[in-house]
């Protein structure tokens, strides 16, 4: 009787716990995506002092009990900011980029072969834009979702080399 052949890839079951945690990561990528686009839809429909006159309303409470709060202060001087450039600025980024991930997880939960590769390049190119906001304004948050992006890439690397490769699969 012969000895079982070696385990590959192709051969392991997709039912693991990190086929679970691609599962998770990639649902989490689409709430996040998806809460994205339709803020961007909601920036693009607001007027720029409606969010002037949003700020002032949530703070006002807080400015009247202490005027030097300082996350009051922020919250409004962000909102005074807030110009029509910035806005459709920031309603076009959210637009598109909430829909661009909304596209590859669509790709990768309909389990589309060339779906893991371009989710890859898409995620790269986030974390590379992520790390030059980070340089330029120094935010722990970009650093968090790049390093959040990076799990995920690895994910999605192990979930494709889990895939079947032949002429049969999807995509």
């Amino acid at each position: 009787m012969a000895a079982p052949a070696p385990e590959s890839p192709q051969s392991r079951p997709r039912g693991g716990w990190l086929h679970r945690l691609f599962e998770l990561s990639i649902l989490a990528k689409a709430i996040f995506a998806l809460a994205e686009f339709l803020t961007g839809l909601g920036l693009w429909l607001v007027e720029a002092r409606w969010v002037v006159a949003a700020a002032h309303w949530l703070t006002r409470q807080e400015i009247t009990e202490d005027p030097s709060d300082r996350v009051a202060l922020w919250i409004l001087h962000q909102a005074q900011a807030f110009d029509i450039g910035t806005q459709g600025f920031w309603a076009a980024y959210l637009i598109g980029h909430g829909a661009i991930k909304l596209a590859v997880v669509a790709g990768l939960l309909a389990g589309v072969r060339w779906a893991y590769p371009l989710s890859i390049a898409v995620l790269m190119g986030f974390i590379a834009w992520q790390i030059d906001r980070y340089v330029h304004t120094p935010s722990v948050m970009m650093l968090a979702l790049s390093v959040f992006d990076l799990v995920v890439i690895w994910l999605i690397w192990h979930e494709y080399r889990s895939l079947p490769h032949s002429d049969t699969a999807r995509g």
